[in-house]
């Protein structure tokens, strides 16, 4: 299939699910959220508007640009998807099909109503890819796989998948580097980044570089409109769970009432949680991320202060050349 047909098809496939009937939208909501309460329809909303960006035409040319795409392959791939935010596993199903794969999808329990419903329509727009699109429960004959999980399930994913090209994928996180000149509504930005999908994923934003004499108020006071995370029983279960231990261990913490802060130089922090590091200079920040850059997934900050940094806002909006683990799934594909 040639490269424009297939744009012409992911972007119909964005134009689709950008104008889902009212009832439709309504339904993927609901079944998504009764399956996993994580899933709040405000969060599935936001996951299919990344969706939607990251398939419109402009951005799927400029990907696409870079590679020779081929008009057909003959291997199966198998995807072992994630299923800490809804559809997180997409990403990965556009890169197998575009490269003229059958996919092989092996879905999260926590995640198997979404990424069902956007083949469904994706058959729908072009049929002929009906038989490339396969969920499978297990993974028995692939000729390469990509999967994400924790770095626990990677080292069974690397064992039993030892003779297959792969891209296995770690738990990382996501930083976010401040110079205290930000301003309010750079930092209320940063509280998306860190509590939509009650940060969950790996490009939430968990940890926060702040200069030395910079204290908490102004990123608390700016994210305040964030308190209706607290609203969710879960994310407010954890909230409390994690409250509940500090103040039994005595550890040192601010608490604005939904988010609870904790100095200390550690990466990955539990719900309801994010930790901050007080830094003398900007090239010791940078140091200490070359230092981390493998449990990184991406740094958000002011364009210029950190290279290749993600602005305030647009962590869980990726472009589909932003790769997870910095990764080139696409090249990894078309050379299998």
């Amino acid at each position: 299939m040639l490269k424009e047909r297939l744009i012409e098809i992911f972007v119909e496939l964005g134009i689709r699910i950008q104008n889902l009937p009212e009832e439709e939208q309504i339904r993927w909501k609901r079944e998504a959220e009764i399956h996993n309460k994580w899933f709040t329809e405000d969060n599935v909303e936001r996951a299919l508007e990344g969706i939607v960006f990251m398939l419109r035409k402009d951005n799927l040319e400029k990907w696409l640009t870079a590679y020779n795409l081929p008009s057909s392959n003959n291997k199966k791939v198998g995807v072992v998807m994630a299923g800490n935010i809804p559809a997180v596993g997409f990403h990965d199903m556009l890169c197998v099909l575009l490269s003229g794969h059958t996919l092989l999808a092996k879905l999260s329990s926590d995640d198997s109503i979404l990424i069902k419903k956007i083949a469904a329509l994706l058959i729908s727009i072009e049929p002929g890819l009906e038989n490339r699109i396969q969920f499978v429960e297990r993974l028995n004959a692939v000729d390469a796989l990509i999967a994400t999980g924790s770095d626990n399930t990677a080292k069974h994913f690397e064992y039993y998948f030892s003779k297959v090209p792969s891209i296995i994928r770690r738990n990382r996180v996501s930083v976010s580097v401040l110079t205290g000149k930000e301003t309010k509504e750079e930092l209320f930005a940063l509280g998306s980044d860190m509590l939509q999908y009650f940060g969950l994923g790996c490009r939430n934003v968990s940890k926060i570089f702040i200069p030395k004499e910079m204290t908490l108020n102004h990123i608390y006071e700016a994210i305040e409109p964030w308190k209706k995370v607290a609203d969710a029983v879960k994310y407010g279960n954890n909230y409390d769970y994690n409250r509940s231990i500090f103040l039994l261990k005595s550890i040192l913490h601010l608490d604005n009432g939904f988010l609870l802060a904790i100095e200390t130089e550690e990466l990955v922090s539990a719900i309801a949680v994010f930790y901050y590091e007080k830094y003398n200079s900007i090239e010791d920040v940078k140091q200490r991320l070359k230092e981390q850059e493998e449990k990184i997934q991406c740094v958000v900050a002011k364009d210029g202060v950190i290279e290749k940094s993600v602005p305030f806002g647009a962590a869980q909006q990726p472009y589909p050349w932003d790769y997870a683990d910095r990764v080139d799934t696409m090249k990894f594909l078309l050379t299998i």
